[in-house]
């Protein structure tokens, strides 16, 4: 195991936004802020946005800059990777980010009904096996457990690099009824040119591995829901 790795969970530890529970008890149906995400670490009742597969935190980190208004938890399993956005949100002294190490398979263990308004699925892993959805967190099986402490209509978006995780995305979500409100196969070339200005700040988030396939001459896809 890296040296560099145990010093980033052993900083996570000393993070007071930073939440890595026993993945046995919340199995067990112990809570961690379950119902209270807002009030018990954010100090307020503003609404919450998770992005869920968040790696280094980049998007969350750049939500939060751009809308102090609102809550956001970046979730990963591995926790070496969102340290770095713990650590610049920590120094930037933004107030409205925490992260949650988990796996997404239990995400809907940590929230109540009605708790979270809006998440982002930002670069998730195609799973070109996964012939019934139950890996890959953008199907539509992942959108109905989401649903359980989502708000209703609550907003689903995904941005990805990769067109098979694009396709079954679309192709599963209009098989289950949920609606395509937005769709777009070039979010640099076509989306951005045709929202309106706030949302084209935040389709503008790059992360550093987006970055290296625009560079590549990959085009970035786009989808948003409702659950």
């Amino acid at each position: 195991m890296g040296k560099d790795k145990l010093r980033k969970w052993k900083e996570n530890e000393t993070f007071s936004h930073v939440f890595e529970p026993d993945l046995k008890s919340i199995v067990d149906g112990a809570g961690l802020h379950k119902g209270g995400w807002a009030q018990e670490v954010f100090g307020n009742d503003h609404p919450i946005t998770l992005e869920l597969g968040c790696g280094k935190g980049e998007y969350t980190v750049g939500l939060a800059r751009r809308h102090p208004e609102r809550n956001f938890i970046g979730v990963d399993i591995k926790g070496h990777r969102f340290w770095r956005g713990a650590k610049t949100s920590q120094e930037e002294g933004l107030k409205n980010v925490a992260f949650l190490r988990t796996k997404i398979e239990f995400v809907q263990n940590f929230f109540a009904e009605g708790e979270v308004s809006e998440i982002w699925l930002t670069f998730s892993d195609p799973q070109p096996k996964d012939e019934k959805g139950t890996k890959r967190i953008t199907s539509e099986v992942f959108l109905r457990r989401y649903r359980q402490f989502m708000v209703p209509d609550g907003i689903i978006h995904v941005k990805s690099d990769s067109p098979l995780l694009y396709a079954l995305s679309k192709e599963g979500w209009e098989n289950a009824g949920f609606p395509i409100l937005e769709d777009s196969q070039d979010v640099y070339s076509d989306l951005v040119h045709r929202v309106l200005p706030e949302f084209a700040d935040v389709l503008n988030i790059r992360t550093y591995y987006e970055q290296r396939w625009l560079e590549e001459g990959k085009n970035i896809h786009y989808l948003r829901t409702r659950v």
